[in-house]
């Protein structure tokens, strides 16, 4: 079997700190956490400058937000911790059950919140507010983050640098492609998919139409 080509990068930006976490996108702006620093920042797309630090020594994996707040992926078990953007401060936390350390990737979608889990590794669909699970998609490799597209699924695999993208009505994957790096946390701007790339400590952007063709 032919192995796959690596698909383009269109933008790269370098990141702020060396153990790249979480990846979101919201007004304007990538928020990016980092579990070694304990930081929560966001990063003008321009030219990557940040523009917002905020401490958060909880961090544990990815990023989302939802109602003008914060969801990072934190703590041990892990949950989600609700942070105020403005301030840092924790107005919250959400138990995701049964407590474990299988969650890795989180990003808010029309339907509610995505969650991808490892060993088994599955997507979720969960209820923002009850964290009831509303949906289950079983799904290949080991995801280590994603992020959502209308009614597409997009996770990325550590150790593969594999991207696969999942048709949430019929839990098919739709397209497979291999990336410059080790991708962790994802976001998307309306126009591009952006990675954390592990070993390259640097933010990613390549095109969906890529992935799915």
């Amino acid at each position: 079997m032919t192995a796959p080509t690596t698909i383009p990068v269109v933008r790269s930006l370098p990141a702020p700190g060396h153990y790249l976490c979480g990846l979101t996108w919201a007004d304007g702006l990538l928020w990016h956490s980092d579990q070694d620093a304990g930081k929560i920042w966001a990063i003008h797309p321009g030219f990557g400058e940040v523009v917002r630090e905020l401490a958060c020594d909880r961090v544990r994996a990815d990023l989302t937000h939802h109602d003008g707040v914060l969801c990072q992926v934190g703590d041990r078990p892990k949950r989600i911790v609700l942070v105020d953007p403005n301030t840092g401060e924790v107005v919250g936390t959400k138990p995701v059950k049964p407590s474990n350390g299988r969650l890795c990737g989180v990003e808010m979608g029309g339907e509610g919140l995505w969650m991808c889990l490892r060993a088994p590794a599955v997507l979720q669909l969960r209820d923002f507010e009850t964290m009831t699970v509303r949906r289950e998609i079983p799904i290949v490799g080991s995801p280590s983050g994603l992020t959502v597209v209308n009614r597409t699924v997009v996770y990325g695999e550590f150790d593969t640098g594999l991207v696969r993208a999942v048709d949430t009505r019929t839990g098919r994957i739709v397209g497979t492609a291999l990336v410059e790096g080790a991708p962790t946390g994802m976001a998307w701007d309306g126009y591009s998919l952006w990675y954390c790339d592990f070993r390259a400590r640097r933010f990613k952007a390549i095109r969906l139409d890529d992935v799915l063709h």
